[in-house]
């Protein structure tokens, strides 16, 4: 291999196609995985289901939710590919957590792929890849780690509110396309609160490690829009009917998904716009701060060049200079240069340069 040392960051790098190899850092220990098996009557849940009960589960409602949190198992991942039929290159990506988001069509299911942000502690921008598995009446869903994104559609299912529990594996599909959606409006909220509070500090004129904040920003909203841009364009491939997973009726909310997508993006662009014109206000604050101190520094020069000048003709060694023994010349001097020190203070004070 030419690159060798991108082998440590793509263990997936020069194998072949196929190869279940975990990528990215393990978030989550063990593969744990939880099921909901529903209909319109009943619903029932299993959590911390086994491997070994999985491969025996027979379903008993319309539709199966199978959610497994931990991308580093390939065994795990393996077993439930092969429960449930997919392709090899699609557990291949299940073990990338560095996947970008995408749609991909096979004869008997759809494969999302797109993440999800968080600011942890320090304020740092936290992503989690997620993938989503629709099939005839069962829905995949594949985490990195426990976030709490899919917690309402859980608590809807348990307590058969709204329409979820009677409708099909496409209705379910999408309403965890809404909650990751949804959840995207709480991280943008913070965002934006982020840009404003740096923005105030920027107005106040402190310097508290305000350049390092904004380049932040910036990274942050990089980060975001890589993400966004591609979940768009998904939700724009599903609106327009290209697969057959969704029902026309279910088609109608993915539409109500795509607004809420272009609105996080609309909102995004109009943050990232600021946070480009708070660098150039930063660049130019500095400027200015420095064009104040240089005019200090001008002034005082200014006031002490004709002292200096006083200083030096008396400091010569002539012996026959005026003034050079008079009792009162020394005196006389520095009233001089007293007078002409504050005449010269008073004259830029008057031009507003001090």
């Amino acid at each position: 291999m030419r690159h060798p040392e991108l082998k440590e960051r793509l263990p997936t790098l020069g194998e072949q196609p196929g190869s279940l190899l975990s990528v990215g850092a393990a978030k989550h220990a063990a593969t744990d995985l939880s099921l909901f098996d529903y209909d319109g009557d009943d619903c029932l849940e299993r959590a911390a289901l086994a491997l070994a009960d999985l491969a025996g589960y027979r379903r008993r409602g319309e539709v199966l939710w199978l959610n497994v949190y931990g991308l580093s198992d390939a065994d795990a991942i393996q077993a439930v590919g092969e429960r449930f039929g997919l392709h090899p290159l699609v557990q291949e990506d299940i073990l990338n957590a560095r996947q970008r988001p995408k749609l991909e069509e096979y004869d008997d299911y759809l494969f999302l792929a797109c993440r999800v942000f968080d600011y942890q502690g320090g304020g740092r921008l936290q992503s989690d890849q997620m993938y989503l598995v629709l099939g005839d009446g069962f829905v995949l869903t594949f985490q990195e780690r426990p976030t709490g994104v899919f917690e309402q559609v859980r608590d809807r299912l348990r307590k058969g509110r709204g329409a979820l529990r009677k409708r099909g594996a496409d209705y379910l599909a999408y309403s965890l396309l809404d909650a990751i959606i949804d959840d995207y409006f709480g991280v943008l909220g913070q965002f934006n609160d982020k840009v404003e509070r740096t923005d105030s500090q920027l107005l106040q004129g402190r310097d508290n490690g305000v350049l390092r904040q904004i380049q932040r920003l910036k990274r942050d909203c990089l980060k975001l829009r890589r993400a966004l841009m591609p979940l768009r364009e998904v939700l724009l491939s599903l609106n327009r009917g290209e697969q057959e997973r969704f029902a026309d009726d279910t088609r109608v909310y993915l539409r109500d998904a795509y607004d809420h997508v272009v609105h996080v993006l609309e909102s995004l662009e109009m943050s990232r716009e600021m946070v480009g014109d708070m660098m150039d206000l930063y660049l130019s604050t500095q400027s200015h701060r420095l064009n104040l101190q240089m005019r200090v520094l001008t002034v005082i020069t200014m006031i002490f060049m004709p002292l200096t000048l006083i200083a030096g003709i008396y400091g010569m060694n002539f012996e026959n200079m005026p003034e050079l023994k008079w009792r009162y010349g020394y005196y006389l001097v520095l009233l001089a240069m007293a007078a002409i020190s504050a005449g010269m203070g008073w004259w830029f004070w008057r031009r507003r340069w001090i």
